[in-house]
Formats: structure tokens, C-alpha cells, sequence
């Protein structure tokens, strides 16, 4: 079956689309990405990531290349022509082609790119019974964290020291030993007490938008919750650790720099938040 993305107003065969060499994006990064799940036929979360792509752009003074309601239709187009119901669709904004040049162009157009990517599972099913590992590295990103950037070359080099681990994920930590988040996902504990606890948001970490929903889930299931910083060695002596993020949802952390986290076992608040998204999120909007 033929494979879609839409480039700039054009729906085209995958391996034809292409955007032009002098896109900002490509030459300084310049532009800011969304990835919305679809769990049968459902879009997960996506007011709240069109809301999050709106503050990036706002924040980087880049327009918005198609009305919000255009960009649905074209998501749900796109979707519809790679015949999807279980996956992920990618959405990026760059300020456009130009010259090369640091400063802004005086006319930009914005260049828009919508991928998706199938998805049988989300979550192989040892992950989710054993659960996973993380190891701890450094946070060497840039200050404003906060915006979805497409700059994400110190989260690659974080990946692939996972990857060379072992390990599902690396933590970033911060000089004072709290942890920010993964690379690509945001960070959990459940201590002792059975409070759980991820970091507050700040431009210090990107608030995920399915962490906003995992947030509003915990109220409603009667889990007790705190917003606030924890150490690795904090997280070490935790009862549960999991991460999150929109491709998978609640994702059991067993191993923290190989120390096992609680009985080294996924724990019952993950499991439980896990299916409350789950059920959550194909109550979504629907694709067709």
C-alpha cells in the first residue's frame, strides 16, 4: 500500500517528498514539531497538542502556516490516504525557505510536513510486564525547554547512550541532581508514601501534553499527586518510576542506572494510569 505525507499543500508519495535545501529548518533548526497518537481510529490529546504547537510558534514568532481547522482537515486527510486507525502522525513548522541567513526573512513562508507512521502495539508486551531501564546522563539542552523545538541533538546523543546501555531512556539531570525529564518522554516516581511526583513545569522541561492528561487522570482516580523536583537517588528509593509521552502513554521504569526501582517490578499506580489513558484517549476525536 502506497505511503502519504503532505508537503506544503501537496499530498505526495513518501519517498517523493522532499522540501527545499535552504529550509530553515534544515539549516538552523528553526521551526517546532507536534506527534498526536491515533489508537483505534481516535486522535489522542489533540486539542491539547494543536494548543502546545500554537504557544511554540507563538514563542518563536513564527506564523502559522494554515488555520487550525485547515490543519485538521489536512491531519485527518493524510490519515485517511495511509488508511491509519493505530499509530502516530508527525507535524512539523519551519519558518520557511530563505537565503541563509541568522536573521529572520522579511516574508517567510512557513514550510508544513505531516508524516505518520503505523503502529501495531504501543508498547512490546515484556516492556510493559518487566518494565524498563534508564540510565542518568547530564541536561546539556538550552534554556528554553518549554518549546517543542526540532533542535534535538543533545536528546539524540542522549538516546544513543541509552541505546549502548541497554536502556530504554536516559534522564536528564540538572547540576543540582534533580531530574528534568527523558529525552523523549517526561519523568515519574511514586515514593514510599504512594504520592506521585513528576517535576513542575517550567522552562526547564517540556510539558507533556499527555502528562497533562495523566495529571488530570490521577485527580479523578483518587491519586494522591505533587508537582515538584526529585534526585536520582530519590527516584532510586522510589516505590514505581514510569515515563510518559504521547507514543507510550505509561511506560513502566524498573531499572534506574541498573539499581532496581521498588521490587523491581511494574507497580500497580502505573498500570493503573495506564489503562485510564488508554480508555481516555479512544473517547478522542474521532479521524474520519
Amino acid at each position: 500500500m502506497p505511503r502519504y505525507a503532505y508537503v506544503n499543500g501537496r499530498y505526495l508519495p513518501h519517498e517523493e517528498a522532499t522540501v527545499h535545501v535552504e529550509d530553515r529548518g534544515f539549516q538552523f533548526a528553526d521551526g517546532v514539531y507536534e506527534v498526536v497518537t491515533i489508537i483505534d481510529g481516535h486522535l489522542a490529546d489533540e486539542q491539547g497538542h494543536l494548543a502546545r504547537l500554537d504557544r511554540s510558534l507563538r514563542e518563536l514568532a513564527i506564523a502559522w502556516p494554515v488555520k487550525p481547522p485547515v490543519l485538521r482537515l489536512i491531519m485527518r486527510e493524510l490519515i485517511r490516504r495511509n488508511r491509519l486507525r493505530n499509530g502516530t502522525i508527525y507535524l512539523q513548522v519551519t519558518r520557511g525557505a530563505a537565503p541563509r541567513d541568522f536573521a529572520f526573512p522579511k516574508a517567510p513562508a512557513g514550510t508544513l510536513v505531516l508524516t505518520t507512521r503505523r503502529v501495531s502495539r504501543f508498547g512490546a508486551p515484556k516492556q510493559l510486564d518487566e518494565g524498563v531501564g534508564v540510565i542518568t546522563i547530564p541536561d546539556i539542552r538550552w534554556a528554553r525547554r518549554d518549546i517543542k523545538s526540532v533542535a534535538l541533538l543533545p536528546q539524540v546523543l542522549g538516546k544513543q547512550r541509552a541505546v549502548e546501555a541497554g536502556a530504554f531512556e536516559a534522564w536528564q539531570v540538572d547540576p543540582d541532581g534533580t531530574v528534568t525529564e527523558g529525552c523523549s518522554s517526561n519523568a515519574w516516581i511514586i515514593t514510599g508514601d504512594g504520592m506521585l511526583v513528576t517535576r513542575a513545569p517550567s522552562n526547564r522541561i517540556l510539558s507533556g501534553i499527555t502528562r497533562q492528561s495523566l495529571i488530570r487522570l490521577a485527580a479523578e482516580n483518587g491519586i494522591a499527586f505533587e508537582e515538584r523536583s526529585f534526585t536520582v537517588d530519590e527516584a532510586k528509593r522510589a516505590r514505581e518510576a514510569f515515563v510518559s509521552s504521547a507514543s507510550t502513554f505509561v511506560m513502566p521504569v524498573t531499572r534506574i542506572d541498573g539499581t532496581p526501582v521498588g521490587d523491581g517490578r511494574p507497580g500497580p499506580v502505573g498500570r493503573k494510569l495506564r489503562q485510564a489513558y488508554i480508555q481516555y484517549a479512544q473517547q478522542g476525536p474521532s479521524v474520519r
